[in-house]
């Protein structure tokens, strides 16, 4: 499995070997000696499996957890195409504010690993597209937040050519300026501390 550190301090890549024949493919999105040895632990004490099942043109996010209680993610696309986006919510963190964007897919099975406090987004690159959580935490909706994919001020770069369907949700969030002033905004050292008391 190929290891890539992102440039959101604390998130991972993780590309694992692909086996196809005439039947299909196999690979194993998650393999914990290469995950312990880029993240010096194991994956978190899985509480919580989800996926959802996505159109061509859906984007959804920016979602993450207030901390605390904080949720960190292990998540990947096993069918259809997507254009993931990490972006640091951290405050204090020195990645604030920066995003990374990748695809994932069921030709790859691209992982990334998603650190307590870093906020999460994909655009369907086509029909049925299917992503799966792996949490620290269960879901609760009282817990999650959002910010919109739309701020201009993070620039992410949506694909034109694409008839964008929001959730109303995802459609009113507060840009990343206006969650930080009305204080929604998780802190970088409480992200840390949260994240490592999951082992604990």
């Amino acid at each position: 499995m190929q290891v890539h550190k992102l440039g959101i301090e604390g998130a991972f890549a993780f590309v694992p070997p692909v086996y196809r024949d005439d039947r299909g493919l196999f690979t194993s999105p998650y393999q914990d000696a290469p995950f312990t040895a880029a993240h010096d632990r194991t994956l978190f004490p899985v509480r919580d499996i989800s996926h959802n099942l996505s159109a061509r043109g859906v984007l959804r996010g920016i979602h993450y957890t207030k901390t605390p209680p904080g949720r960190a993610k292990y998540v990947y696309c096993p069918y259809g195409q997507v254009r993931d986006y990490l972006i640091d919510l951290r405050i204090g963190s020195a990645t604030f504010g920066q995003w990374e964007s990748t695809e994932l897919g069921g030709d790859s099975c691209q992982a990334l690993y998603i650190p307590v406090g870093v906020g999460h987004a994909f655009l369907s690159l086509r029909d049925d597209s299917i992503i799966v959580y792996v949490m620290s935490d269960g879901y609760a909706a009282e817990n999650e937040l959002a910010v919109s994919p739309r701020d201009p001020e993070l620039g992410l770069p949506i694909p034109e050519g694409y008839d964008v369907t929001q959730s109303e949700r995802d459609r009113v969030a507060p840009t990343l300026a206006e969650a930080r002033a009305q204080g929604l905004l998780p802190e970088y050292e409480t992200c840390r501390k949260v994240e490592a008391a999951l082992w604990t």
